[in-house]
């Protein structure tokens, strides 16, 4: 028997994405951090220069379209973790925070493998070519609703 897969879709895009995001919160929660805090950290850890708060809730308000008080208070409970500091006008991960973010990495990766292992390369590509246009559109369109 065939089966054919369903046509992507918000639904389907919605799916995968919730899938994914519950294996990855299920490691975070192991670590005591939230998904929101692991996005902002590596906001942090993967800058090129130092980051002012107001740098990290621009970067992580693009990626998550989250409101900016709830990032602040975010970053807060990072500084209380001890997982950023701040420095001057900057904030800067600390060494528990770059080995936080190392470790989630190094459980992730075998589960990631295993998730996307065997598609093939085109398949991918094509993936990412819809994707990489339903972001563009989807922030589009959020961008003409709150103007």
């Amino acid at each position: 028997m065939t089966t054919t897969a369903p046509a992507a879709d918000a639904r389907v895009l919605g799916l995968a994405h919730y899938a994914a995001r519950g294996v990855l919160e299920h490691v975070l929660a192991r670590h005591g951090i939230t998904f929101q805090q692991q996005i902002a950290l590596r906001a942090a850890i993967n800058a090129d220069a130092p980051q002012t708060p107001d740098d990290v809730v621009t970067q992580v308000r693009g990626s998550l379209k989250a409101d900016p008080a709830d990032i602040r208070a975010t970053l807060d409970e990072l500084l209380a973790k001890q997982l950023l500091v701040e420095s001057g006008a900057h904030l800067r991960p600390t060494d528990a925070g770059r080995e936080l973010i190392a470790a989630v990495g190094a459980e992730t990766a075998p589960i990631t493998a295993r998730i996307w292992g065997g598609i093939p390369a085109e398949d991918l590509a094509a993936a990412g070519r819809v994707l990489s246009l339903v972001t563009e559109r989807a922030n589009a369109e959020l961008a003409a609703l709150t103007a």
